[in-house]
């Protein structure tokens, strides 16, 4: 019997919907296996294996559906820090071993690690390092464990600090493009990026005294942490490149051996019979060992609202549960500032800020909920690797703000201005016409320098926001003058540790220390435990998946593809799209409160 037209067009549509149904049902399925997962199976004598490497941003969801079905690793600071916290309570784990590859960690991140591994050790418990080769920022936090190991075949080259600057005029200039900036505070360089071939005498100025504070540091901590003289550990540095069998001879390691090698001095350490096998914990696995099942993360509860990345209107980007770009969003961060004010179970709220600055207003707005959440409870700043600029702007309010020596801060003062492309659009043969209403409306064409007159306006804008909102509310929130705000302003940017000299930050130390902090404002008593929340809770990949929000969120797929398809590129080509993305932002006459964008020393 055929079948009619109806009923074809019936089969076909009950035929897609059966598919999504067992789609979905797999999916769902799926979900619910990855969160039966159960505590593994921990012998006791073991060894807890972790590894730094990567970019390690401060804070990755953790995702067990992503790293079970895509093979996903969180390599955060957040998450590597809690599993040493762990290992330090867990009485199974007798020892760590420190397996460091490269990394992209700051320095502010590395003395944190270095904190972290210091607190390991009061515990009596050993904590070994090993490394094939290395770079100065893995040695140095190397330097922090009992004991140091690199491959035979390894090299330390731990040949000095260097700071990475890249100016694009000579680029823009061969392109046809001219950068039309303004920008206020005499050290405020973001804009040299474009409108300089090399750098000015003071941004050369800035970056050769953060050089020289994170140096001092860098070969201080060494000299102490392996019993040498200042001058002792500056002659190796000048000899360096260094072999793995010298490096031994000369005392910056304590054994040339492959990783085989080690984990049979481990077993010596830790008793086992010489025919025995040691014991080794996956991080993989030990992240599914909670810590309230160690006694931890239990009693009131503080939140902590990670601002990772560069400021901005809308939603912010947490990098996915695959990775990417990081970025501050006013509206998810002023929420989750909102939600934590006014949950009465929240005793006090940290602000965990790892970011250049962005733009001005996006700034301002969260700036104002920190204003109002402090009405309720404490809030406490702990900075990383970056705050500065439109980073220090949302911290200024905070009760008390803590970095560490190696943070990057201060840079208050604002830049702006427009990339005016005539010369490029000559060459590519585009012509470009204007028809206005208004004496300033063409204040941002493409094609046009600013006019005398339209140069004195935007200037007082910037002036403006500079001396009307910046100087005044960091004024304020550090109890000084506005005159001295601006002597340390004018858009320098200054380690943790000048900052805490100049007054912009009050104390030491990293996010454990800031919780310690915020306990002692919230009158928590000192012995008790408390629960850490972050808020908003973290984005998944099926929670992405199942999303409802709008299509422009930065939350979708979509953008989770694009931030995946940007870390794919070389690093120089990430950078140049970064600097590409600002000048689109101020195109659209956005004021800009950044940190010389990417200051970097390795």
């Amino acid at each position: 019997m055929a079948i009619t037209r109806t009923g074809k067009i019936v089969l076909i549509i009950s035929g897609i919907l059966l598919a999504i149904v067992i789609v979905v049902g797999l999916l769902v399925g799926l979900f619910i296996w990855s969160l039966r997962d159960t505590a593994p199976e921990i012998a006791n004598n073991s060894v807890l294996v972790l590894k730094i490497a990567g970019s390690m941003p401060d804070y990755a969801p953790e995702d067990p559906f992503a790293a079970r079905f895509f093979g996903r690793e969180d390599h955060s600071l957040t998450n590597l820090l809690t599993q040493i916290r762990k290992a330090k309570a867990d009485r199974r784990i007798s020892a760590i071993l420190l397996d460091i590859d490269l990394t992209g960690a700051g320095w502010a991140k590395a003395d944190e690690i270095r904190d972290a591994i210091a607190d390991f050790r009061t515990s009596g418990k050993p904590i070994y390092a090993y490394m094939e080769y290395g770079t100065n920022k893995e040695y140095y936090i190397a330097t922090a464990c009992e004991r140091i190991y690199v491959a035979p075949i390894g090299d330390l080259f731990i040949v000095g600090l260097a700071a990475d600057v890249m100016s694009l005029r000579g680029s823009l200039d061969k392109l046809g493009v001219y950068p039309d900036f303004e920008h206020v505070g005499k050290y405020k360089s973001a804009p040299e990026q474009y409108t300089n071939k090399q750098m000015s005498p003071e941004h050369r100025e800035v970056l050769n005294s953060i050089l020289d504070d994170t140096f001092a540091r860098y070969v201080g901590g060494i000299a102490a942490a392996r019993h040498k003289s200042v001058d002792e550990v500056k002659a190796l540095i000048d000899n360096a490149p260094v072999r793995a069998a010298d490096a031994q001879k000369l005392g910056l390691i304590d054994e040339a051996k492959y990783r085989d090698e080690v984990e049979n001095d481990l077993k010596k350490r830790l008793g086992y019979k010489d025919d025995d096998k040691l014991s080794t914990v996956k991080a993989s696995d030990y992240r599914r060992v909670t810590p309230e099942s160690l006694g931890l993360n239990q009693g009131d509860k503080i939140a902590i609202i990670y601002a990772s990345g560069a400021i901005a209107s809308g939603t912010s980007s947490d990098g996915g549960p695959f990775g990417g770009e990081h970025m501050v969003g006013s509206d998810t961060v002023v929420k989750a500032l909102t939600d934590a004010r006014d949950d009465k179970t929240i005793k006090a709220i940290i602000l965990r800020v790892d970011s250049p600055g962005g733009t001005s207003y996006a700034s301002d707005i969260i700036w104002h909920a920190v204003e109002a959440a402090k009405q309720k409870k404490p809030v406490v700043v702990s900075m990383s690797d970056l705050a500065a600029s439109g980073g220090y702007y949302i911290s200024t309010g905070a009760n008390r703000i803590v970095a560490e020596p190696s943070t990057l801060t201060g840079s208050i003062g604002v830049f702006a201005g427009k990339p005016v492309l005539k010369g490029f659009y000559d060459w590519i043969g585009v012509n470009n016409e204007y028809v206005l209403r208004g004496k300033n409306a063409g204040l941002f064409r493409e094609t046009e320098k600013f006019t005398d007159d339209e140069r004195a306006k935007f200037k007082a804008m910037l002036e403006g926001f500079y001396w009307q909102d910046f100087v005044p509310k960091v004024a304020e929130g550090r109890k000084r003058d506005a005159k001295y705000i601006d002597s340390i302003g004018q858009g320098r940017v200054w380690s943790g540790m000048q900052g805490k000299e100049n007054g912009l930050v009050d104390e030491f130390g990293g996010l454990d220390h800031a919780i310690e902090v915020a306990k002692q404002l919230a009158n928590i008593p000192a012995a008790h435990g408390v629960r850490r929340v972050v808020l908003p809770a973290p984005h998944t990949f099926l929670s992405q998946f199942f999303s409802n929000e709008d299509e422009d969120s930065s939350a979708s797929l979509q953008a989770v593809q694009q931030r995946a398809a940007f870390e794919a590129l070389p690093a120089d080509m990430r950078r140049t799209l970064r600097y590409a993305a600002i000048l689109d932002r101020m195109q659209r006459g956005e004021i800009m409160a950044m940190l010389p964008f990417d200051v970097e020393i390795k």
